[in-house]
């Protein structure tokens, strides 16, 4: 049987909020392709540093930034023509195209010369595309849903009932270590820190973002007043517009706080709204910018995202803060049960 090669896209931004999505000609090899590729070279990398490493014991292995090529941008973003420059943010935005395609390839899609393409590569200081490739495998993050749905397919073989059990046991894991005083602690002092909002903003982007509004929900039955924000790119703009020191956010990141995220802790700051934080990174720059955090993580490392930790703390912090107001909760419920009395 053969199998039609798949039609890939690439999204260009042409402006604020609207997108294109562009065929790639000459057709390039899949994104699976791409990423197989991406981890081999990222594998040779390690193979290298771990062999001057051992050769060089009196020396520290060298730390490879964690994106070499953006860092290189920023330096020479002032020095480079129009024309470079263009090719630059485009390689710098399409990491996984670089690793999957050649010069040629990589010329066509950006509407550009593969010589221009090299020529770039080089002012950039790499030697040329394959050192580029393989400064972006060192530095690239593989937390993808790609790479972690790979992981457990790998794990559990094929086979559905071990899936069902790894599922199972990460959950128990993860409550495991809620369970620690330390992690108690850690949701006592969250509840203690909301307690008494005027309101509280809730951010969650992503899959988490039904778990912000289910907990605006479940606020808003109790009498307090809530609301979910987690809109990606200017949209996010008017959600934290009406943002004040009346305020309290409990915002969900994990892994690498994104661009937004951090956004919405900056506004925070200025307004002096206090955060609690809830994620799986209780050491990032967002982190340390948090007034209380919740450490919930999402199932095991490098395999599928489980939120069932996390919807366990949150739904902890519901209740502290249910049992906190207690006489607003009971008031708010007796009139939801009169106004589900009337519609029924």
């Amino acid at each position: 049987m053969v199998f039609a090669r798949p039609r890939l896209f690439l999204t260009k931004r042409v402006g604020y909020g609207v997108s294109q999505r562009l065929l790639l000609k000459p057709p390039v090899p899949c994104h699976r392709h791409g990423i197989d590729r991406l981890m081999k070279a990222k594998k040779k990398t390690a193979k290298e540093l771990n062999g001057k490493e051992s050769r060089h014991n009196a020396e520290p292995a060298q730390q490879v930034p964690e994106d070499f090529l953006a860092v290189r941008l920023q330096a020479k973003e002032t020095e480079m023509p129009p024309a470079m420059l263009r090719v630059a943010h485009y390689l710098n935005r399409n990491k996984v195209a670089v690793l999957a395609n050649s010069a040629a390839e990589l010329a066509s899609m950006i509407g550009t010369s593969d010589a221009t393409v090299i020529r770039t590569v080089q002012a950039l200081g790499f030697q040329g595309l394959a050192d580029l490739r393989q400064s972006i495998a060192a530095g690239i993050n593989f937390s993808t849903p790609l790479h972690q749905m790979r992981q457990t397919l790998e794990e559990v073989n094929g086979k559905g009932p071990i899936a069902a059990d790894i599922v199972i046991d990460s959950h128990a894991e993860s409550l495991g270590q809620m369970q620690t005083p330390e992690a108690r602690a850690q949701i006592h002092k969250a509840v203690a820190l909301l307690h008494g909002a005027g309101r509280i903003v809730i951010y969650a982007a992503g899959p988490s973002r039904p778990l912000a509004e289910y907990l605006r929900l479940l606020m808003v039955r109790h009498g307090q007043a809530a609301k979910a924000i987690g809109n990606g790119g200017i949209g996010l703009a008017d959600e934290i517009l009406d943002l004040s020191d009346q305020d309290k956010l409990l915002m969900l990141s994990y892994g690498k706080p994104c661009k937004e995220v951090l956004l919405v802790a900056a506004e925070a700051a200025i307004v002096g709204a206090p955060i609690v934080l809830v994620t799986d990174s209780p050491n990032t720059k967002l982190a340390r910018s948090a007034t209380a955090i919740v450490k919930a993580r999402r199932g095991r490392t490098e395999r599928v995202a489980l939120h069932g930790a996390t919807l366990v703390a949150l739904e902890a912090l519901v209740m502290g803060l249910a049992v906190a107001n207690q006489s607003r909760t009971m008031h708010n419920l007796t009139r939801l049960g009169a106004l589900r009395a009337a519609l029924g």
